[in-house]
């Protein structure tokens, strides 16, 4: 039966260093990009999905809502928008405590 021997090899750290110093330049130079890119554009207005996932309110609860006038919108053609700013004026001035 043949046994399988292990082998340890230790590395100077100046080679390890002259190995991971040109992949540290790059990481850095990657992270410097990111900083100075723009993040997300805000959103300014909600749509009918975002309602839904964000509140998990039903398509029947937000109809109701904008009907009755708890919830301002706008519409472009058949897209109902509600913005950002009045929906997280309304969730503020409801706060409880």
């Amino acid at each position: 039966m043949m046994q399988n021997e292990s082998q340890i090899s230790i590395i100077p750290f100046g080679e390890l260093r002259k190995l991971f110093l040109p992949l540290h330049d790059k990481l850095s130079q990657l992270e410097t990009k990111l900083d100075k890119t723009s993040p997300n554009p805000v959103k300014k207005y909600y749509r009918n999905k975002d309602l839904k996932l964000l509140f998990g309110i039903s398509q029947n609860t937000i109809i109701k809502y904008r009907n009755n006038g708890y919830i301002p919108f706008t519409t472009i053609g058949d897209v109902y928008l509600y913005p950002v700013k009045e929906i997280d004026k309304i969730l503020s001035d409801n706060l409880i405590g």
